[in-house]
């Protein structure tokens, strides 16, 4: 009954011991070096994400043709629509006015019901980055 009271006492002393050490050896610190460019590139895809320039989505193309008339179709949607971004894209040979960026196909087409009241020829495209 001794041995065994001893045996015991002597597991618990161990267990005691190791535990302690293992809980010594985690408390540590830890540095991480990190390159500065890591850093601009987090910013970077910040930006684009805040642009929607990173996800497939839809856009609303108003026209498309040369510079002079796209300049001309910009303007005047600038003149009556202030809620979607415009911009004129170029794909050789033909400038297209684009409108919005949605990230699904239903905000496109609830965006393009209110257009096409002034452009009738507006469409909705997919567009891929």
């Amino acid at each position: 009954m001794k041995l065994k009271t001893s045996l015991t006492t002597l597991v618990l002393l161990l267990v005691l011991l190791f535990s302690s050490e293992i809980l010594i050896a985690q408390s540590g610190t830890l540095n991480v070096n990190q390159d500065a460019k890591i850093t601009k590139l987090l910013d970077l895809k910040k930006s684009l994400e805040k642009d929607n320039k990173l996800h497939e989505g839809f856009t609303i193309q108003l026209y498309y043709g040369n510079l002079s008339r796209a300049n001309s179709v910009i303007k005047d949607y600038r003149n009556k629509y202030s809620s979607w971004r415009a911009s004129i894209e170029y794909e050789t040979p033909n400038y297209k006015v684009w409108v919005g960026d949605y990230s699904t196909r239903i905000e496109a087409d609830r965006a393009l019901l209110e257009i096409r009241k002034n452009f009738p020829t507006a469409f909705p495209l997919k567009v891929s980055k």
